[in-house]
């Protein structure tokens, strides 16, 4: 069975003509050259942002690089030097700038080394651990959303919705310490299963073994990076189905004795599939800057982890890098979540 708007569209198509495909690829041209410019200039404001955000945080880098060395007054400005804070702040700046549209970041006071280098190591762990999070949070929640908002006020509605909302609103810290010390450490009759530190083992295994050992580690942070999300997607899943169960053209499939379970499936879900495909591309630029408080709980060794510990020296050149990658995923990941959207439903196009 098609939908009303599925057997308007040929003959609407038929009476535009050819014309009407170009004035639609036109303006879709026109809204994504609209919202990359207001990405652009987003980009901008945090290089701006980034720079002097930073520097209002407590705490000398070249002191605390100098801490437990016995270090002379001239030693000390010798680093600063070295490390161009004893530039004025101005000059500072548009170094910054500078270096950072040439894509250089920078040398990590820290590691001395190139916050790029430092970036790249990271990535890997964080795309791992958020991606597969990311993946089983979808799931989870659309699953449960669909048969919550298609079966709404019942037992399954009521409890997936319950459960989803109280995960949501404890502090990630606090279910990641209760997790790790339920499962990792273990709390009295309850043995420690599962490892809660790092990405691997010291002595860890090679080839499908060591697949095994990392996967291990992964179970208590990624449990926590769902349990604190997949509310968002079950919410607006269930909400947008509802909304479709109330349609016409879903009333009309029941009448003419389509299975209930065909009409969700092939009717109802794929429209209110939109504005979740939205949210998923809103939290993919969120991917990449991993979550610090679980990286940070569990020392995973992703960008989350670099990043606290580049607050805590506090390193300049490291914070700006890592601020500087996980603000622009995000800009451009919500950028291209509006362009898709505008793509996907011909109401936005049309208004």
């Amino acid at each position: 069975m098609t939908t009303p708007l599925e057997a308007a569209e040929p003959a609407a198509a038929q009476a535009a003509g050819p014309g009407d495909g170009r004035s639609t690829r036109s303006g879709t041209l026109r809204y994504a050259l609209s919202k990359a410019g207001g990405a652009l200039f987003s980009i901008a404001m945090v290089i701006v942002g980034t720079f002097f955000l930073f520097r209002m945080l407590p705490g000398d880098p070249v002191r605390s690089l100098a801490q437990g060395r016995n270090m002379t007054p001239a030693q000390l400005d010798l680093e600063r030097s070295r490390l161009g804070l004893d530039k004025p702040l101005i000059q500072q700046f548009f170094d910054f700038v500078g270096d950072t549209l040439r894509l250089d970041l920078g040398m990590s006071y820290e590691y001395k080394r190139p916050v790029l280098d430092l970036i790249g190591e990271r990535l890997g762990p964080t795309l791992l651990l958020a991606g597969t999070g990311l993946v089983i949070a979808v799931s989870l929640g659309i699953w449960q959303g669909t048969r919550a908002g298609w079966r709404s006020g019942s037992p399954f509605d009521r409890f997936s919705t319950g459960t989803s909302l109280l995960l949501w609103s404890v502090p990630t810290f606090w279910l990641g310490l209760l997790l790790m010390m339920v499962f990792g450490v273990g709390i009295g009759p309850i043995p420690g299963i599962f490892p809660f530190r790092g990405i691997e083992s010291v002595d860890a295994p090679d080839g499908f073994a060591y697949v095994l050992d990392v996967a291990s580690h992964m179970v208590l942070p990624c449990l926590t990076l769902v349990a604190v999300v997949y509310a968002q997607y079950l919410l607006v899943m269930r909400s947008s189905l509802l909304e479709e169960v109330s349609q016409d053209y879903v009333t009309v499939a029941r009448a003419k004795g389509l299975r209930d379970d065909d009409v969700r499936r092939r009717h109802a879900v794929p429209n209110a599939l939109l504005p979740t495909v939205t949210l998923v591309f809103m939290r993919v630029g969120f991917v990449v800057g991993g979550a610090v408080t679980v990286e940070t709980i569990y020392t995973w060794p992703g960008l989350g982890q670099l990043f606290y510990e580049a607050i805590s020296v506090p390193d300049f050149t490291l914070m700006q890098g890592t601020f500087l990658l996980i603000t622009v995923a995000v800009i451009v990941m919500n950028t291209l979540a509006d362009v898709v959207y505008h793509m996907l439903d011909p109401r936005v196009r049309s208004a």
